[in-house]
């Protein structure tokens, strides 16, 4: 066995120096500056694309925060000789198979003398190594604990964000009704202010404040000014014993995401072996979303050297639709809420008599048991609300939770063995109900990668923030089984795919009988350097839904709506300064045996970082052609800093934008966009107050930073 280990020692030790002085001159060329490159990378645009195409909604991103870590890994680049398997998940640009194979690396041959000896680690590739460049080093100091708490709350990078925004064109909730009808109480002006206070990766303090469009602003319902209000201390990793400690407002994960998971949450994307819900159990809530996160305290300690407990308690007001109940003694006032609202938006008098008509109470905890080859851990969580939810009952919605308090508990847990990492949470709801996620990353070989998930979620389970990997949301009546795969069978070439299967045993919103799916993806990608990257796919999609045109029956009956899609994109990087992206989509969606509506979208990029230039742009000319909604294609689109924009391209029209961004100078950088959708089919655009009289809807923003 001593001399098996010391041989894949030498192994590696020889294999690190061919591999460094192979891929010497690509390393040269890889080194230009690239600071005005501040979009997020590939891999996380396509990630947020497939998670509005999972839940059939459009427009901007609201977790757009989520990937600022990557801008403090940018400033403090990452020792990934010395990082813990934690701190390599902070990345988030790194999937547990490769995370693992770079610790056992490390194990068997030594600290990395370049970053391109990641080459040597199985399922590492050039595109993984050329994407987490900017943000890793093989350099560094060890984390110096014991730095106080007051210098870093005086030294390191302050940033302050001011933002606007607003639709240009005239919309019916802002025009005066003279018969009294109801109207947006506000202007039209999308106001966002946000400071943050960063040491590192270590210490955190900020706030947010936002104003939606419609909502008042320093008037009437808001006289504090913004509608709502965010702030946040955080301190991570601060000795041996405090590895997180949050005051205010901040996210919390646990598990699989089967009883609780505050923030983004991804699914199924054309990165087949993101399935595992995985990073740190307490972070930063920095977002300007209204509705997912904590507010209150929480801290993770390190009771020894293998267990770490994890507590947190919340308090924060919710809106919703309460009423009143009438009783037969007048002195006893009951009231009931059929449903919590998750817009965010305060700006008709009805949405302003819901904001924070109810109050949620949350605590709960984690302990868990760790060592080098994984953890165990038991996970419980309380909700109480100040009334009780009642919700109107349908056949569907029959085992939907209802009452004024909820407890879950749940175990859940990772575990490697060889190349295998096992993985999975169990959890129960307290009438009984148990819901499993169990799943499997597998390194078949250095160029293979394979996973497994299956799941199953009662009809009857119930959660008030559950957010697991699965086909719909609420993680209830749903069974499936997931295979991804990812080969890199010759170098700069990669085929991805997955394939997914599920069943609901009980009715849907959509399905008025138990119905079933499967869905498969492929993707076939090139990459060439720094200089050229594109690659081909398709997906289909097939599953059962309610079919049209059946009347009044009592017994509806299912249709299978099948939903195909092929895709051709190409990145070609012409110089230090100029950069151009191509799409092509087309695809079709059919139910039952009805025609197939067809549509085609493409677009074209052009991206100008000039070198020693202060002032950079890109811009997008898209021309898209579907049949309806049903038929429609996401795209993500670079917007103002932080900020991402990843609208829908249905029925007939195009969109272009244009942003600008100007770097005055090292400390301020201001930033402008203009952006327009036209339809050609359409003589009017939205409903109700939000509607447009005319086929253009225009949005104009502005930024400034400023860093000091």
């Amino acid at each position: 066995m001593a001399l098996h280990t010391e041989g894949i020692a030498y192994f590696y030790s020889m294999q690190k120096y061919s591999v460094i002085l192979f891929l010497f001159p690509l390393y040269l060329a890889a080194q230009q500056p690239d600071t005005l490159r501040v979009e997020p990378p590939d891999i996380v645009q396509e990630i947020v694309e497939d998670f509005l195409q999972n839940t059939d909604s459009e427009g901007i991103f609201d977790f757009n925060t989520l990937f600022e870590q990557l801008e403090d890994f940018r400033r403090n680049p990452l020792n990934i000789n010395r990082a813990s398997e934690n701190m390599l998940r902070d990345l988030k640009l790194l999937n547990d198979l490769q995370i693992l194979a770079l610790i056992r690396y490390r194990a068997e041959a030594g600290e990395l003398i370049s970053i391109y000896e990641l080459q040597a680690v199985p399922s590492f590739d050039l595109a993984t190594i050329r994407r987490i460049l900017p943000y890793v080093t093989v350099s560094g100091e060890v984390d110096d604990y014991r730095i106080p708490v007051l210098q870093m709350l005086s030294e390191g990078n302050n940033e302050l964000y001011l933002r606007w925004s607003r639709i240009l064109e005239q919309q019916r909730g802002y025009t005066p009704s003279p018969t009294g009808a109801s109207r947006y109480l506000g202007d039209p002006n999308q106001v966002y202010v946000r400071f943050r206070h960063s040491y590192g990766t270590r210490l955190s303090y900020g706030f947010t404040a936002e104003k939606d469009r419609g909502e008042e602003f320093f008037r009437g319902s808001n006289p504090q000014g913004f509608d709502f209000y965010s702030a946040h201390i955080f301190i991570r990793d601060y000795n041996k014993r405090i590895k997180a400690l949050a005051l205010g407002d901040y996210a919390v994960s646990l598990g699989q995401g089967l009883i609780l998971y505050t923030g983004f949450g991804i699914g199924k994307s054309s990165s087949p072996m993101t399935i595992k819900r995985t990073g740190r159990t307490i972070r930063p809530y920095t977002s300007a979303n209204e509705v997912n996160f904590m507010r209150g305290a929480a801290a993770t300690l390190a009771l020894s050297e293998h267990i770490e407990a994890t507590l947190f308690v919340s308090n924060r007001g919710r809106s919703g639709n309460v009423l009143e109940l009438d009783t037969l003694d007048a002195d006893i006032e009951v009231l009931n809420f059929t449903s919590l609202d998750e817009s965010g938006l305060h700006r008709t008098p009805t949405e302003i008599s819901r904001k924070n008509a109810i109050q949620q109470f949350s605590t709960g905890g984690s302990l868990r048991l760790k060592n080098n080859k994984g953890h165990i851990a038991l996970n419980a969580l309380f909700d109480r609300f100040d009334k009780n939810l009642v919700r109107n009952v349908l056949p569907y919605s029959q085992f939907y939770f209802s009452g004024q308090q909820l407890f879950n508990t749940s175990l859940d847990y990772s575990w490697i063995w060889r190349n295998f990492n096992f993985f999975g949470e169990t959890a129960r709801s307290d009438n009984g109900a148990v819901a499993t996620t169990n799943g499997l990353l597998l390194a078949l070989d250095r160029r293979v990668d394979v996973a497994i998930l299956q799941r199953r979620f009662p009809r009857n389970y119930q959660a008030l923030n559950p957010n697991p990997f699965a086909e719909t949301t609420g993680a209830r009546n749903e069974q499936g089984l997931y295979l991804g795969l990812e080969m890199r069978p010759i170098r700069n070439w990669m085929l991805s795919a997955y394939f997914d299967v599920w069943r609901h045993p009980w009715l849907r919103f959509d399905a008025a009988a138990p119905s079933r799916g499967h869905e498969y993806r492929l993707r076939l990608s090139y990459e060439k350097r720094r200089r050229l990257r594109t690659y081909m796919e398709i997906r289909d999609e097939i599953k059962e839904r309610n079919a049209p045109n059946t009347g009044q029956d009592v017994l509806r009956q299912l249709a299978n709506l099948r939903t195909f899609q092929t895709r051709l994109h190409v990145e070609n990087q012409l110089s230090r300064t100029v950069e151009l992206r191509s799409r092509l989509d087309w695809g079709f969606s059919q139910v039952g045996d009805n025609p197939k509506s067809t549509g085609f979208a493409v677009y074209q990029d052009v991206i100008f970082r000039p070198v020693g230039f202060p002032l950079s742009f890109n811009a997008r000319f898209a021309i898209f052609e579907t049949e309806g909604f049903q038929t429609r294609f996401y795209s993500f689109e670079n917007d103002l800093l932080f900020n991402f924009s990843i609208p829908a391209y249905y029925n007939r029209g195009t969109r272009f934008y244009l942003n600008a961004r100007y770097r005055a100078t090292r400390n301020l950088t201001l930033e402008a966009r203009i952006a327009q959708t036209y339809w050609a089919n359409r003589e009017t655009i939205g409903s109700g107050l939000e509607e447009i009289n005319g086929p253009a809807r225009t949005q104009a923003s502005a930024q400034v930073r400023l860093r000091f």
